[in-house]
């Protein structure tokens, strides 16, 4: 028999990805499940933790240079996961109050979550689309609805796409939602490059627990996802750190994440 959260038909028996990586983040949506499997996770690779914090600032370098440098107003997240600090809406509507952000995830956690998602400054929005990545045409339909697809989107996709076991269908995802953008639009990415024993030993480990499997990319894979774009300097960088580090933050561990920033011609 399912255990579920609260009449929500969330299966809390079973480790959660996002509620995992809340854990790491500090956040406090996550369950006992999801906090063992975190630390057999960070027990066998101790550097996930700071993974998870250096994706999450990278996500914030990424939109305060594209709101701010750049000027764009619109945003796609795809696969958005659980709520913490400094989510997309909040970092792009501290520099533009009028940005526009649509959040993607087909996750029942983070539907029961979306009020948390759905808040946003008066000038600008904020919306939640429940649908799968894996259908590109979906996404961008329903985005439509709220994003003006005749003007430059910033589309992200962050520590999601290990998600996607098969590099060729996470190719097509990519391509198909970038292929509905207009000129000027940006693609950013950050995923793990690490193929370190202990790393694959702890991926083996989650996956056994029930959690949905995770992916590690070549840095030749990683950079295919830019393919055609005009990548923003530095280019592709590992560690994340290293694109467009903020000097007041001292530098930390090396994080074999790779991320990624390009604009589409």
């Amino acid at each position: 028999m399912t255990e579920n959260a609260a009449g929500t038909g969330i299966d809390i028996t079973v480790p959660h990805s996002a509620r995992i990586w809340n854990y790491w983040l500090g956040g406090k949506d996550h369950y006992g499940v999801d906090r063992l499997a975190g630390d057999q996770f960070s027990g066998i690779y101790p550097g996930i933790v700071d993974i998870a914090r250096a994706d999450r600032a990278f996500l914030g370098r990424v939109i305060r240079y594209v709101a701010g440098e750049v000027g764009v107003r619109q945003f796609l997240d795809v696969g958005t996961g659980l709520p913490t600090a400094d989510n997309t809406h909040e970092v792009a509507q501290r520099v533009a109050p009028e940005s526009k952000i649509v959040y993607v995830d087909n996750d029942p956690l983070v539907l029961t979550h979306a009020r948390a998602l759905l808040t946003s400054t008066p000038e600008g929005e904020t919306h939640y689309v429940a649908v799968d990545m894996s259908d590109p045409a979906t996404v961008l339909n329903e985005a439509s609805k709220w994003l003006d697809l005749s003007q430059p989107v910033a589309l992200t996709f962050m520590g999601v796409l290990g998600h996607v076991t098969d590099h060729d269908e996470a190719l097509r995802i990519v391509r198909g939602l970038l292929a509905g953008l207009p000129s000027g639009s940006y693609l950013a990415i950050n995923d793990s490059i690490d193929t370190s024993p202990e790393l694959e030993e702890a991926l083996r480990v989650y996956e056994a627990s029930g959690a949905v499997p995770y992916r590690t990319r070549s840095l030749e894979q990683f950079t295919s996802y830019f393919d055609g774009l005009e990548l923003v300097e530095p280019g592709v960088t590992v560690p994340v750190d290293d694109w467009h580090p903020d000097p007041s933050v001292p530098s930390g561990p090396v994080i074999p994440q790779a991320g990624a920033l390009g604009r589409k011609p």
